[in-house]
Parts: structure tokens; sequence; C-alpha cells
């Protein structure tokens, strides 16, 4: 059994200027086949809500929900440092509510951290995690759980007093004690200053190559949803293709009885 990462190898990396690796993963074959590649980070995001639930926004994903996933991830894995999502509504109703999700979240999936969207207004919650013990990494720039407060999923900080309260959102979390941050939809020099500012590591997605990491939800990687098409996504495989004509193939062969073959019967 290998020995799994902490927050130290991951301040490590950044100080040795080694990119770090982070993807999405919610279920035992995905999150077994990340760990054996050597995947440095999975995040077991509230993007389930829409890969696995065909949700529209991440806001209906439960704590539950998130436990249950997150535990699966975890003992997929025996390398990679899991950091699981705090959905919408365990952390905003009181700092009290939100350090009992995370609590129980950390109890019952066995992750290495929770992620918390937001800046200042979070700041409280992040001092009481951290002295509970809980690893916390924050998360700026598009922030899919105030969705219905934006309207959009449009690019974040780009007139100067949005950049700058960025900025100072992201020294407060570190003052704070987040273990790192990640930086969404935002522009790419901008990211790198926040990077260069501050100490714990950051990881974009759709903020450019001057992060000390990236991260990327799997099936948009693997190209599964053909109607996934942001400007941020490399798609390194074309899955749904794939998928699509194993089915069909399998149809067509059950249906003309050329499944299953003499070989393949007892």
């Amino acid at each position: 059994m290998g020995k799994r990462k902490t927050v130290k190898d991951i301040y490590k990396m950044k100080k040795q200027k080694n990119k770090i690796t982070m993807l999405t993963a919610y279920d035992y074959q995905f999150a077994k086949i990340m760990d054996k590649a050597g995947i440095d980070v999975i995040l077991v995001g509230d993007s389930l809500s829409m890969v696995f639930q065909g949700n529209t926004t991440t806001i209906p994903v439960t704590v539950e929900q998130m436990i249950y996933h997150t535990k699966i991830v975890v003992d997929s894995t025996e390398k990679a440092f899991i950091i699981a999502d705090m959905p919408f509504g365990s952390y905003q109703v009181s700092v009290e509510k939100g350090v009992e999700n995370a609590v129980n979240i950390m109890k019952e999936t066995g992750c290495n951290a929770v992620k918390i969207e937001g800046g200042q207004r979070v700041i409280p919650l992040v001092e009481q995690l951290i002295l509970a013990g809980i690893p916390v990494f924050g998360h700026l720039g598009l922030t899919p759980q105030s969705i219905n407060k934006f309207g959009s999923y449009r690019l974040r900080a780009r007139k100067e007093g949005e950049a700058y309260k960025l900025i100072n959102d992201a020294v407060l979390l570190e003052k704070a004690g987040v273990s790192g941050i990640i930086l969404e939809k935002i522009p790419s020099d901008l990211a790198k200053e926040v990077t260069e500012k501050i100490k714990v590591p950051t990881i974009g997605i759709g903020a450019g190559s001057e992060c000390d990491g990236q991260v990327l939800v799997i099936t948009d990687l693997l190209g599964i949803d053909e109607d996934v098409n942001f400007k941020f996504v490399r798609k390194y495989a074309d899955l749904n293709t794939i998928i699509s004509k194993s089915v069909t193939d399998y149809i067509s062969d059950v249906k003309e009885s050329k499944f299953p073959s003499e070989e393949e019967s007892y």
C-alpha cells in the first residue's frame, strides 16, 4: 500500500515548482484509475450534482451525498490527497453548522481536507475549521454555488475592483490558514499575480498556466458529454463516440443473434 500525500507534500510541490495535478472523481473505477496513474489530488466535487445526477447546477447536492461519494473515493485510492467539497447549504447558515458538517464529512469519509467557496465572508468558518484540525482549501473566482446571485458562468474579476477584491480574499484566506486555493475562470494575469503573492498553492481551472497546479472535471477531460465545450477544457479523449458506438454495436449484435457467440456461451 502506498503512502497518501499530505498537506506538507502539496506545499512542497509549490516550493519546488512541481506542478500539482488534480482531477474530480466520484466513484470507485475512476478514482482507482487516477490513483494508479499518479494523480496528486482528487477533488470529490459538488459537480457530481451535474455529472452524476443530471442537475443544471451544483445547488441540489447534499452533505449525505458528498459523504457517500467521498468515502468511495477514499476507499478506492492509496496515494492521492483527497478533498471533499462542502456543498451548498452546509456552511452558509452559521459557523457552528459549517464546523459540524465538516467534522461529519471528515469522520465519515477519511478525506484529507474540505473545500469552501468564498472569500472574506467565510474567514470565520475557515479559522474555526483550522482550530478543529481540519485542512481547508479555498475557492475564488467563478463560484458555482453562487450561480443564482451572479446569473451566469462568465469570466470573473475582469474589472479592477473585482480583481482587487479577489487578491484581498486570497490573502485573507491564506492568513486564515487555508492549505490552497482553487482559482476558477479568472484572467490568467490575475491568477499569476495571486500565485506569486501567496505562499499556499493555487490550482487553476480556466485561470491560465501560471497557477501552481490545474484541475479539470474528469468527464470533461474524457469527452463523455458532447455538449461540454468550455474554452478551458482540453478533451484528451472522445469517450462519448466510443461508448455510443459500443452500445449501438451491442444492440445490433443482440438483435441479429450475433451475441453471445458459441465461444461466449456455456
